[in-house]
């Protein structure tokens, strides 16, 4: 049985034009120990589907489908149950952490805090406030802890966000582009810490990127998200050496790499991901397709089994 199970999520939020639908008939699995990558531009449904895991997302918004967390159905839970779960079950790492972190509140006492949601031993919340920041490889993680966020570098007050995030021990760790406001050298260290942990603790984890090279260092699958949809799933190696949608093949062929002719432009994807109130009737991607056929504009496709456990939403290359 899978530790996570999403089963034909769909977020809807009102406007005033209609309900509009950012999340739609989306499916995952994610097992114990195992990492799962979402990939996506910014819009395509990547936090959206992450915050309603952790049922974060705001009330009016309205979550149909399952949410099943060691067979648990979270959409069933009430609002203090959830409260348990998150930390303890599953925890979150946010993208930008001086905004995560309260500026005026010691970085030690922030990662205790976490533990105090699920205890009252202040004493032992100090104790595991500090083995975190060791953990995560704080320097002199008793001094530091005293510390201020303004008097961390980007870098530390990442790895401070990651302590908070397993202080507690989750089975889960949801990170949401946990790297994206740091240079490539912090980045890189940030992804080895990551995947130490994961092996360390034996977490299961779901990467949430825009980043295909990021992805391909961390995690065992991988998902591409396209306008609230998953496009394509399988396992990483194979999603990255033989993409099956036009969409992840546009986004592998518009990432540099040490083989790229430097003289020739880089690749794009032409035009613009479309408005998520006025989607085109059929496949998402077929105004920017280069290999449509009238059938992809008629209704959106299913996701086809293109080969062992990989999946695509394509009828042409699933032929």
């Amino acid at each position: 049985m899978p530790l996570l199970s999403i089963a034909s999520l769909s977020v809807r939020f009102p406007a005033a034009g209609g309900a509009i639908t950012a999340v739609r008939d989306v499916s995952l699995d994610i097992g114990a120990g195992e990492s799962l990558g979402l990939v996506g531009e910014s819009g395509s449904g990547k936090s959206v589907t992450s915050l309603a895991v952790l049922r974060l997302l705001p009330p009016q918004a309205k979550i149909e489908g399952t949410i099943r967390f060691g067979g648990e159905d979270l959409l069933a839970k009430d609002p203090e149950v959830m409260r348990q779960v998150r930390g303890a079950g599953i925890s979150m790492i946010f993208q930008e952490p001086m905004t995560a972190l309260n500026p005026v509140m010691r970085v030690g006492d922030q990662v205790a805090e976490a533990v105090m949601a699920h205890s009252n031993d202040k004493q032992d919340a100090k104790q595991r406030a500090i083995q975190a920041l060791r953990d995560v490889g704080i320097p002199e993680p008793e001094r530091r802890a005293r510390d201020y966020p303004h008097q961390l570098s980007g870098g530390q007050r990442q790895r401070v966000m990651i302590a908070m995030a397993i202080v507690n021990r989750p089975q889960l760790l949801i990170a949401d582009e946990p790297t994206t406001a740091l240079d490539v050298t912090i980045q890189a260290q940030i992804l080895e810490l990551l995947a130490e942990l994961r092996d360390k603790f034996g977490l299961a984890m779901l990467f949430i990127s825009h980043d295909l090279a990021v992805v391909s260092q961390v995690t065992n699958r991988v998902a591409v998200m396209y306008a609230g949809s998953i496009v394509e799933l399988g396992p990483a190696q194979e999603v990255f050496r033989n993409p099956a949608h036009p969409y992840t093949r546009g986004l592998l062929h518009s990432v540099p790499t040490l083989r790229t002719d430097r003289s020739q432009p880089l690749r794009t994807i032409e035009g613009a991901v479309p408005n998520i109130a006025s989607l085109p009737p059929g496949c998402r991607f077929e105004p920017r397709c280069e290999i449509r056929v009238p059938e992809c504009a008629a209704a959106l496709p299913p996701l086809l089994e293109i080969s062992a456990k990989h999946w695509a939403r394509c009828p042409v290359t699933s032929r």
